[in-house]
């Protein structure tokens, strides 16, 4: 069996890697694409480096730009690459442009599509993910599961044939990897930082960093910790921090608020592990927070991961200051982390559906 993979940003690095590995244990073929919509080191090369995914057979090196642009640019190419290659069928990772476009390029070319990842919903249209992940899903032939809620959205839209419950792809990566992390990453040393002894933070989302009254609520509520604040900064949000700066004294005197650059998997791991609390709009960086029993607030108003909310280890702010500060102040754990997301061996699924077991 030979597969094409897509894949073309952070989080579809780390999704693919056990699958990738899962497949080519099993003895298949597996041609992977990056489209390059996440191009630069610290958000894209250094993954392949730390998790030993293969080096992607072909970069297409779109970059970034307009969503128009980019999906168009990514859908000429990849359909180059796929009519290239011939293969039984195509396989795409989450929400992303990149996940759009190869999903459109399969579908032209009357192949078999499967998506990772599917059937989760923010039912905020105002996201471009929710636009990507909706149509994927609406493409795709098979459709593999993280939790029952994404099977029961899919339902609710009608989609009922070639639908997998298999678990999270991130969790199979987390366990994976995560003693891994401890034992090589010396983040936390180098950056001075005890265990439960600061805050990690992100920030990437539109919603986010394209209004500029959202983005100085944020910077202005981690300023005002008390306690230490980890930032890794995206590349576009330290370019949207800049436009802002005028308004917004970074850093303040007395702030525990420290930016960094991005970091690798492994760091992040370790990061996320160590952490007394995450605040974020990422929703990886959801989930990772609940596979270690880190609460985490969440920087929007919805959240596609609706569980970790129900089992109270999230708490979605959005970006108002008063309702972060509130969250930080309020946050009570509950006794119980169920098992939502699989039990770490949704590739090994993935690959067995896909082999036609």
């Amino acid at each position: 069996m030979k597969i094409v993979t897509i894949v073309g940003a952070r989080p579809q690095f780390i999704k693919a890697a056990p699958v990738s590995k899962a497949l080519r244990e099993a003895g298949h073929t597996e041609f992977l694409v990056h489209t390059g919509q996440h191009y630069d080191y610290g958000m894209s090369q250094v993954f392949f480096d730390e998790m030993r995914i293969p080096e992607p057979d072909v970069n297409l090196g779109i970059g970034s730009g307009p969503h128009g642009w980019q999906t168009g640019q990514m859908l000429i190419h990849l359909e180059e690459v796929i009519r290239a290659q011939k293969p039984d069928s195509v396989l795409v990772y989450g929400d992303t442009n990149s996940t759009l476009a190869g999903a459109l390029a399969a579908v032209k070319l009357l192949l078999p599509l499967a998506h990772v990842e599917a059937g989760l919903r923010s039912f905020n249209r105002d996201m471009p993910e929710e636009h990507n992940r909706v149509l994927t899903d609406h493409c795709a032939d098979i459709t593999f599961c993280p939790t029952q809620t994404a099977v029961n959205n899919l339902a609710r839209e009608s989609i009922t044939r070639g639908v997998h419950l298999v678990g999270d792809t991130m969790y199979d990566a987390a366990l994976q990897f995560a003693t891994i992390a401890r034992q090589r990453s010396t983040i936390l040393q180098d950056l001075g930082l005890e265990q439960k002894g600061y805050l990690l933070a992100t920030v990437h989302r539109p919603y986010n960093t394209d209004v500029a009254e959202h983005l100085r609520s944020i910077l202005t509520t981690f300023l005002e910790i008390e306690e230490p604040v980890i930032f890794p900064v995206h590349p576009r949000t330290r370019q949207k921090i800049g436009e802002l700066y005028e308004t917004l004294s970074l850093p303040r005197s007395g702030s525990r608020l420290k930016l960094i650059e991005p970091v690798g998997y492994l760091d992040m791991l370790v990061l996320e592990e160590n952490a007394r609390l995450i605040l974020t709009d990422s929703g990886g960086m959801q989930k990772e927070a609940y596979f270690f029993g880190v609460p985490c607030i969440t920087l929007r108003p919805e959240t596609e991961w609706i569980e970790t909310v129900e089992a109270g280890w999230n708490i979605l702010t959005g970006a108002r200051s008063a309702e972060i500060q509130f969250a930080l102040r309020s946050f009570s754990l509950p006794d119980k982390r169920p098992p939502i997301f699989g039990s770490g061996t949704a590739s090994l699924e993935i690959v067995r559906v896909l082999s036609g077991g």
